[in-house]
């Protein structure tokens, strides 16, 4: 019996080991998963789109550069469709689907003072390029791009702890050091020169605006 237990601690002992040697080294990428509501800068947007959101879906990839700091992009999908009136074309119509695909590219600090912080603050900002669609019933299909800039901070919470077993096998089998659940709000600056009626060309319009998104974060 001794012989036993003797053999089963020497063929944990290297696993264990592996476990231990994984979890002291630092990650370097970050992917985030994330979604939640985006509230357009434009005005009297609920009054012809009937809510004052729009659904936002996206994710993130980054390096880091150090443990605190990270630089990467960011891709995002937003959408709304109402009856009313046409953002970019500034004119009234009929049924409209109006859908945005951002894409950032950032440099972010998170406050990482330790790889057992529970609760991680984070601020970040970059460069955006959004392209916008406008799909107006019996209209032309509205295209374009245009650049501005964004500004995000959150916290991130650690789930490690929840299930120590689950995260050292994350590690081991995946090489995802942290999964954190995060909360994040943001806002984007893009200007768009109007089109359409007289009376609206020339103008600049946002079409950026706040964003509050909730989503998951894996460090590997």
């Amino acid at each position: 019996m001794k012989k036993l237990v003797l053999v089963l601690i020497l063929v944990a002992l290297p696993a264990a080991a592996f476990a231990a040697d994984e979890l002291n080294e630092r990650p370097h990428w970050s992917l985030e998963m994330k979604g939640g509501w985006f509230i357009p800068a434009l005005d009297n947007w609920s009054l012809f789109y009937g809510s004052r959101n729009m659904t936002e879906f996206g994710g993130t990839l980054a390096y880091k550069i150090i443990r605190q700091v990270e630089a990467g992009v960011e891709g995002s999908f937003v959408h709304g469709s109402g009856q009313g009136f046409a953002p970019v074309h500034g004119i009234l119509s009929g049924n409209v689907k109006y859908d945005l695909y951002p894409l950032n590219v950032f440099v972010l600090a998170r406050g990482v003072l330790s790889e057992q912080q529970w609760l991680v603050p984070y601020a970040g900002g970059g460069w955006t390029r959004i392209f916008y669609r406008e799909d107006i019933t019996d209209q032309e299909i509205i295209r374009g791009a245009e650049n501005g800039y964004h500004v995000r901070g959150g916290l991130q919470l650690l789930l490690d702890g929840l299930d120590p077993q689950a995260a050292n096998n994350m590690v081991r089998d995946y090489g995802i050091y942290h999964t954190y659940l995060f909360f994040e709000a943001k806002y984007t600056r893009v200007m768009v020169d109007t089109a359409g009626t007289t009376s609206t060309q020339g103008q600049s319009i946002n079409i950026g605006g706040k964003s509050l998104l909730a989503g998951f974060l894996f460090e590997f």
